[in-house]
């Protein structure tokens, strides 16, 4: 069985100088407007820096050329205005930003991706948009910049016959006095970017490409160069250690489960923070079959696997002085004669039997194995990903994660970590006292599944179940999130990538003492 093959892009070339904007040698300038109307039908713009400089040397009313077209200063408003000979460059790019006392990284991010879309392709983009937004510090400005246009550039034509070229090939950020430190960020920028889009990559391949055997094949490729360590346990190494969730859940599938152990030791680390990831490479429901139309995304329900796969693969890249251990549990939940019925009761990893309720709550079932496994590797933190439960979209749409964690301060750092990165969260409850009896079960000790009501938090309620006392927990709910039907802002249709850059600033304020 082969490896997983991902599509080949081009890497973003990047340079960073201090010369004035309007000087770039490329072939296209990006530069910065904001909303000053009063109302939706004041169109009326107040221009960036360098706009105003550009606009200068161009010898052009940029300010009131604007306001003859279209263009408001909205985020993701853009128009492109040809120089005719005025400068190197032969077109700029003027980008909405919004207000600009309300203008926030996440809006910058957002901006350059959409600007993206209107560049032509195979093109130099030169711009000093962060420099634009005055509380901000330019170096938290520059990322944002950096990962709109890689992550507005993506595109997945694996199996397209014809894949289109890339939009941007190289961007050069101008005009900052403050480039040796935009330079020291970039590395950042672009680990983040590379981890969302390597998500999306995954999420967007075909179930039959990327079965548990192939998904833990890949996994190990992709960290081989790096120092990581890996440990597969494969269908009999499971069986022997106990595994009962992910042997259950996957063993009504051709393609055996797996669960992948990867390891990131750096010298002098003083934290060690456990990753989980749920990774259902397809989701039928079980015998709990759900509907053909529920089914066409389940190829995301891996999308937690791939992120926290992607993130230690940047932690490394990035060489951050934290410990990580990274656990992917991966199966595929099929029908068959073999499958898990309704009613049959699992001994989990750590002991507990739980009563199969429904084979379409499988979610839980592989994370509790893999929570527990990590308990046993004495962890600072356990954060795991998954998408989970049909009642976090019900709850928050498809916009926002949930996080729900036995500690609010982990929990509200999550979700100020996911407003930076435009990747917004949510806390719920864990509700112990008030419904924590609710995952009791009749004919075992836990069931999985309970009435409809607060579906989200009885999955939390669930998995904390295998966490033992004393370690920090964390479960981010990305059910809704992890794949978009349409295509807005920095996200593209199919798998978003989402919460990776998030995971990854999280991890950089752990690395910070």
């Amino acid at each position: 069985m082969s490896a997983i093959a991902l599509p080949s892009r081009p890497p973003l070339e990047l340079s960073v100088t201090t010369a004035p904007l309007a000087t770039a040698d490329v072939d296209v300038i990006a530069v910065g407007a904001f909303a000053s109307g009063g109302d939706d039908n004041d169109r009326r713009v107040e221009l960036s820096d360098d706009a105003q400089a550009v606009a200068q040397a161009m010898d052009l009313d940029l300010a009131s050329e604007l306001l003859t077209m279209t263009f408001d200063g909205t985020v993701g408003s853009n128009v492109v205005i040809p120089t005719r000979g005025a400068l190197r460059a032969a077109a700029v790019v003027v980008v909405g930003l919004g207000r600009l006392a309300a203008a926030t990284p996440a809006q910058l991010r957002r901006a350059c991706a959409t600007m993206v879309g209107v560049i032509p392709r195979h093109q130099r983009v030169a711009t000093g948009i962060h420099t634009s937004l005055r509380d901000t510090p330019v170096t938290e400005a520059a990322q944002a910049v950096i990962e709109g246009v890689v992550l507005g550039t993506y595109r997945y034509q694996q199996f397209h016959t014809k894949p289109k070229p890339v939009d941007v090939r190289a961007l050069a950020l101008h005009g900052s006095s403050e480039a040796a430190s935009i330079e020291a960020v970039v590395p950042t920028a672009l680990a983040a970017a590379d981890a969302a889009c390597l998500v999306r990559d995954l999420v967007n391949t075909p179930p039959q490409a990327k079965r548990p055997p192939q998904f833990a094949q890949f996994a190990e490729q992709v960290v081989a160069d790096l120092a990581v360590d890996v440990r597969i346990l494969d269908e009999q190494a499971l069986e022997d250690g106990g595994y009962g969730g992910i042997l259950g859940v996957g063993q009504g599938s051709s393609a055996p489960p797996r669960l992948v152990e990867l390891r990131y030791r750096p010298s002098g680390a003083a934290q060690h923070v456990a990753f989980v990831g749920k990774g259902i490479t397809f989701d039928s429901g079980g015998l709990s079959l759900k509907p053909s139309a529920s089914m066409e995304t389940m190829k995301c329900d891996m999308a937690g696997a791939a992120t926290m796969l992607a993130v230690i693969r940047a932690a490394a890249q990035l060489k951050l002085p934290v410990e990580i251990t990274c656990l992917l549990a991966l199966a595929e939940n099929m029908p068959s004669g073999s499958a898990t019925r309704v009613s049959d009761v699992l001994t989990m990893y750590d002991g507990t039997t739980v009563e199969v309720l429904n084979t379409d709550a499988e979610g839980r079932l592989v994370l509790a194995d893999a929570i527990a496994h990590a308990c046993e590797l004495s962890p600072d933190v356990i954060v795991d990903a998954a998408t989970l439960t049909g009642a976090a979209v019900v709850a928050l749409g498809d916009r926002y994660s949930v996080v729900i964690a036995n500690d609010d301060e982990l929990a509200n750092r999550f979700v100020a970590l996911g407003a930076r990165s435009g990747e917004p969260m949510w806390q719920l409850p864990l509700a112990k006292g008030e419904y924590g009896d609710r995952v009791e079960g009749t004919f075992a000790d836990l069931k999985n599944v309970g009435n409809r009501a607060a579906g989200t938090i009885f999955g939390a309620l669930f998995l904390e179940r295998f966490v033992q006392d004393g370690v920090r927990w964390a479960h981010l709910d990305i059910a809704g999130p992890a794949y978009a039907d349409e295509p807005y802002g920095e996200y593209t249709k199919g798998g978003t990538g989402i919460p990776a850059r998030t995971l990854l600033a999280w991890l950089g304020d752990v690395a910070r003492p």
